[in-house]
């Protein structure tokens, strides 16, 4: 297999809007453009058509500009994004139409984005166990390479996918502080490599590199070069067992958005150029999710129910724990929102200079673990107003449940396109 292959230039950053407006799964009609500042009156103008249901928006503009800063500062490491992080379907239309490959976990990942044109060369199979029937499916279809960590996943690739090329999947020394660490599921141990090089030697399948995933969300970027440090290990010892020189080297994802991808960045350059210097042409490859998802999905809710005990205010929402926000739970995140009083206070909604109260933010199911916020200063707010929650587009819906009957997939995204390329802001 031709690994060059596996990775698509990325778009021309002048034709970027013409592309996403007219990417396979994008309409044109269904974008809405706005301003930079345009953000306050769109989520009033929705609010007002579905009164009683919680809606996403989501803004094009973020991804793009979040696409060209990772290729800016991340020049040599093409990214594929992880479905899992956030399967909609307009997000994934548009990073493929930005020249995106993708990491999938799954036949159910595979084929939502092998629908919207993209070629099997762009797919990674980045499951490092899979369900032989979700193999079987990849060879089927031409996903050519995928990830292992045991001798048992050689056997069934061995079975059921007998053409693909392997990337060995090694457990980082340091997770980095990640809100979700992953080393204890998944990576070969030190002293596993060898036996598994050697078993996949004799199962005549060819490893071409390797990876590794330091967690999800990381705090301490030291942990990037020392995985990419073990993984030049990696290589070399391959090559004194006699495996053809590997040429593939996927540093997996951890990165936010923000000041932790900035120090990321300048950490993992610095490391390439140690370890994987470009004489070696080796290809460059990371599975990024959070970077591109979370600051482009701001998620609205309204007020469904009130109660008054003292000074404390305590509110209903018509989303919660086992919808959006389970990751709170299941991702450890912090989640932060801002008042709309679409009813209680139209002529000041965001109601800037008012009295702050003690708030409590309570989902919508009947189980008392479905607690959104305790402790939250908000104004004197009423049944019908709203709140409005930035970030809320990594491991949010995709983890969301049924629970109750309150369903998760039934939460409509609108989809903006901001002026500025910067993400709309509220005020």
């Amino acid at each position: 297999m031709a690994v060059d292959q596996l990775l698509a230039a990325p778009a021309n950053p002048k034709k970027k809007l013409h592309l996403l407006q007219n990417a396979p799964g994008l309409n044109p009609k269904s974008i809405t453009p706005i301003s930079q500042h345009g953000l306050l009156h769109f989520l009033q103008s929705n609010a007002l058509k579905s009164p009683n249901e919680p809606f996403y928006v989501f803004d094009l503009a973020v991804v793009a500009t979040l696409f060209d800063h990772w290729s800016q500062s991340l020049p040599t490491v093409r990214p594929f994004y992880a479905v899992k992080c956030n399967p909609n379907p307009a997000l994934l239309a548009a990073m493929a139409a930005l020249g995106s490959n993708f990491d999938c976990a799954s036949r159910a990942e595979i084929q939502s984005v092998l629908a919207l044109g993209v070629s099997p060369d762009r797919v990674v199979f980045a499951n490092p166990c899979k369900p032989e029937s979700h193999i079987e499916f990849a060879a089927a279809v031409g996903v050519n390479l995928t990830t292992f960590d045991s001798v048992d996943e050689i056997e069934k690739i061995r079975r059921c996918h007998p053409k693909s090329a392997l990337l060995i999947r090694i457990k980082p020394s340091d997770d980095g502080g990640a809100r979700c660490p992953l080393g204890n599921k998944y990576g070969a141990l030190p002293e596993e490599i060898i036996p598994l090089l050697e078993a996949a030697k004799s199962a005549e399948l060819p490893v071409v590199g390797v990876s590794f995933h330091i967690g999800s969300g990381a705090t301490e970027t030291g942990a990037y070069s020392a995985a990419i440090s073990a993984a030049r290990g990696v290589f070399e010892t391959a090559v004194r067992l006699g495996l053809p020189p590997m040429n593939v080297l996927n540093i997996g994802g951890g990165f936010t958005a923000g000041p932790q991808f900035e120090e990321a960045a300048v950490t993992v350059n610095s490391a390439l150029k140690e370890y994987f210097p470009a004489e070696l042409n080796v290809t460059l490859m990371a599975e990024p999710g959070r970077f591109f998802a979370e600051s482009a999905f701001t998620l609205a809710v309204s007020i469904i129910g009130k109660r008054v005990r003292g000074d404390l205010r305590e509110y209903w929402i018509n989303d919660g724990i086992y919808g959006s926000m389970n990751c709170i739970l299941y991702d450890h995140a912090t989640v932060t929102c801002r008042p709309l009083a679409m009813k209680s206070n139209w002529k000041n909604p965001t109601c800037g200079g008012g009295r702050m109260y003690e708030s409590t933010v309570f989902g919508p199911t009947c189980d008392a673990l479905d607690t959104v916020l305790t402790g939250q200063q908000l104004p004197e707010l009423e049944v019908g107003d709203w709140l409005v929650f930035p970030k809320m587009g990594a491991y949010t819906a995709a983890a969301g449940s049924n629970f109750n009957g309150f369903n998760t997939a039934a939460i409509e995204t609108y989809i903006v396109y901001s002026e500025q390329g910067n993400g709309a802001v509220l005020h």
